[in-house]
């Protein structure tokens, strides 16, 4: 468990993080979105104990990073793919990690093995691995001393499809073992496929904290219901009605419904013994939802793009 409470850092008199709320609990993968500039990586650095907060806390586990007296058996993280040193082999950075940290040559090994990076690759010195690879060994370094909480900065950069999936099952995993595990991403077709809950923020204000089908809903997703009983879709259409839904009729079988999830129709309909033959999201996505929360957030916005540049 992560636990943020009105944790606010200033860097002169720019506010990067302003008074953040927060639980990122176990079980699940949170993902962390906001635009550049939003306060993201410096939320990250203050739970990790590289940045101090200006007021305010974040705890793991009830602790601050600075109490934790094995940090790698507790804590995994990537910020910077780059952080490793330039003549240094990806085998020996890793080692160095685990000797500091009292765990075995053995499980630098299997770490290796989980990342996909064989002998060859983890000979190679840090200055000559590519971005994709940098990623896997700091993904590798996460996991070194097999930690409850893990935190990923944009974990997938540079890695190809086949790696962007091998993540995201990794993510999966390790949530569905029990692990708080929070990712900061801006591919926001990934972050649908992986997160459980998203937490939100613009300009270091909390914008969302709600599981992901909410913050899509949020948007205005439309459902299309379809059903072969007229009277029983029209029961169903009150009662999502009366559960702040707003529904629309798409003809004598079919129902279009924004402003709910596709699980909370579907579980309705179950209850209220409505057969479908159609139930589908229509429309929105995270992306879309995410434009729109942080539309008054956004610090680097470019131009209208199209027409003749001189």
């Amino acid at each position: 468990m992560i636990t943020l409470r009105g944790l606010t850092k200033r860097f002169g008199a720019t506010v990067a993080v302003d008074a953040l709320t927060v639980d990122i609990a176990p079980g699940r993968v949170t993902g962390f979105l906001g635009p550049n500039g939003a306060g993201k990586s410096t939320t990250m650095r203050m739970i990790l104990g590289l940045d101090r907060p200006t007021s305010g806390t974040a705890l793991v586990d009830g602790r601050s990073y600075r109490e934790l007296r094995r940090p790698l058996h507790e804590v995994g993280a990537l910020l910077d793919a780059r952080a490793v040193h330039p003549a240094r082999s990806g085998r020996a950075h890793l080692l160095a990690m685990a000797r500091s940290n009292g765990i075995s040559a053995r499980r630098v090994d299997e770490v290796l093995d989980t990342v996909g990076l064989d002998g060859s690759a983890a000979a190679k010195p840090g200055r000559t691995l590519s971005l994709g690879m940098g990623q896997r060994l700091g993904i590798a370094g996460a996991l070194l001393g097999d930690p409850p909480v893990l935190m990923f900065d944009e974990p997938v950069n540079g890695l190809d499809p086949d790696g962007v999936r091998w993540v995201r099952h990794l993510l999966r995993s390790l949530a569905g073992q029990g692990r708080t595990v929070f990712v900061s991403s801006h591919l926001m077709s990934e972050m649908q496929l992986t997160a459980d809950q998203l937490v939100v923020i613009g300009r270091g204000r909390l914008l969302a904290d709600a599981p992901v089908g909410d913050v899509i809903a949020g948007s205005g997703q439309a459902v299309r219901v379809r059903s072969p009983h007229p009277e029983g879709l029209a029961t169903l259409a009150a009662r999502l009605g009366a559960h702040g839904a707003i529904v629309e009729p798409a003809g004598p079988d079919e129902l279009t419904v924004t402003g709910t999830t596709v699980d909370r129709i579907g579980d309705l309909a179950y209850e209220l013994g409505v057969r479908l033959h159609e139930l589908s999201p229509h429309g929105a996505s995270l992306e879309q939802a995410f434009m729109e929360l942080t539309a008054d957030s956004v610090e680097y916005a470019g131009g209208p793009t199209g027409g003749d540049a001189r």
